[in-house]
């Protein structure tokens, strides 16, 4: 065992496999699903980075994760692995928190997961991307985790939420910290730190004689006993304890609202140029990149309200007759946030309402996907200062908004139809059309 590098030894509660969980491989995620058919919670576990120059296996394939993830299943929840960019550098951090998201949603989705009762669980540099989980809040979060965490961002690497920063900021939010006792010294300074900031509002377990990755190299019945009671933790706190019959021994608890405020990114690099008509009456812009203020309504002509459905196809809302409505709903205060950010040339606020996963349709027939390339693409026009679009008439149905709009990047007036989709407080559909 000593032979081999560390991240391939073996996880200290054994070797966890059986035809008991069944795993699943979705693009860069793995899904552990327990035996039966039953809808309950969940865990994403977050590995850390930098991986070592010559990686052979990718996270998701070393035996401490399969560990974690069988583990918990086992426990009865749906467990999932996500292989992400900062396993090849510090300098993709901001990549790898918006494929953290990108995973989330897709965990969600599962229709085994109920998408209310969702904890995250953040291992080592991974640490670095928990603040803005802490910062945010969304209310499905259950719990935040961190094992033996970094969480001080080294110098030269873009600065994310720092963990010690927003520490209970919400009150409501479980929070564990386990740290191990001989923890390299340029990472127990922050922890310190994060610890003494936390005060009553962490968990914590220490593993005294634990060294950083003892789940995987210090097989002492302390670290077996320190990770079983981190499990035992995140499975409580989602709100099912599966006893040796099966069966919940704490129900689960009440649903809340899914709506969530996705927290802004630090800016990446590279991108490309192209069209963007989305903005109403220029706002001022704020002092850092956080949501901006609920701007202020478009004038408009009076009209009837129109009683908003659930949901309306995309191919039916656009030869939908648009007509200005004085009704208000969630999914228009999300678009009226993205338009006050546009005009206000805050490209991050603006990227923190699209989902890490949005769609979008240019009149041209060019389609972006995912945040990091809507970044790529906007990050042109918002240093130009082009993002000047008035929103003529609106119409409100569910999470749809449909606005008739004019927008004036080359200096005339180009009428276009856009189309927005809101689910869970994000923009996930965008169509605009001519």
């Amino acid at each position: 065992m000593t032979n081999l590098p560390a991240y391939l030894r073996p996880f200290v509660l054994g070797v966890l496999e059986g035809s008991d969980v069944r795993v699943d491989r979705l693009g860069e995620i793995d899904l552990y699903r327990p035996p039966g058919r039953a809808r309950g919670g969940a865990i994403l576990f977050v590995h850390g980075g930098p991986g070592p120059a010559n990686l052979e296996v990718m996270p998701r394939d070393w035996p401490v994760y399969k560990g974690y993830a069988t583990a918990a299943a086992r426990r009865g929840v749906v467990a999932a692995v996500v292989d992400h960019s900062l396993i090849r550098g510090l300098d993709q951090l901001v990549v790898a928190a918006d494929e953290v998201e990108a995973a989330v949603a897709v965990l969600r989705s599962d229709p085994r997961v109920d998408p209310d009762r969702v904890g995250l669980w953040f291992f080592s540099g991974a640490g670095l991307l928990a603040g803005e989980w802490l910062d945010s809040r969304p209310d499905w979060l259950r719990f935040v985790a961190l094992t033996y965490p970094l969480l001080a961002t080294p110098p030269g690497v873009d600065d994310l939420v720092t963990a010690a920063e927003v520490i209970g900021k919400h009150k409501d939010l479980p929070v564990l910290l386990t740290r191990a006792g001989l923890e390299r010294e340029e990472l127990a300074g922050p922890v310190a730190e994060f610890v003494s900031a936390g005060g009553a509002a962490l968990d914590i377990i220490d593993v005294p004689k634990g060294h950083h990755g003892f789940d995987m190299l210090d097989h002492t019945e302390e670290s077996r006993a320190a990770v079983t009671k981190a499990l035992d933790w995140a499975i409580a706190h989602l709100g099912e304890e599966p006893g040796d019959d099966g069966k919940l021994l704490v129900p689960p608890p009440t649903k809340k609202s899914t709506a969530r405020r996705a927290p802004a990114k630090a800016a990446a690099a590279v991108v490309k140029e192209t069209p963007k008509p989305v903005a109403t009456t220029p706002a001022p812009a704020p002092s850092q990149p956080t949501l901006p203020p609920e701007p202020a309504p478009v004038a408009s002509k009076p009209a009837e309200p129109v009683v908003p459905v659930a949901s309306t196809p995309l191919a039916d809302l656009g030869i939908a007759t648009v007509a200005t409505v004085t009704a208000d709903t969630p999914a228009a205060r999300v678009i009226g946030r993205e338009h006050a950010a546009y005009a206000a040339h805050d490209l991050e606020a603006f990227l923190a309402m699209y989902s890490p996963t949005a769609r979008i349709l240019l009149a041209d027939g060019s389609e972006l996907k995912g945040r990091r390339f809507l970044r790529e693409f906007y990050r042109p026009r918002f240093a130009a200062g082009q993002c000047k679009t008035e929103v003529v008439q609106k119409l409100m149905l569910g999470e749809w908004v449909v606005e008739h709009v004019l927008a004036y990047d080359d200096g005339e007036a180009l009428p276009q139809l856009a189309l927005y989709r809101v689910v869970d407080g994000l923009i996930t559909d965008v169509e605009f059309r001519v």
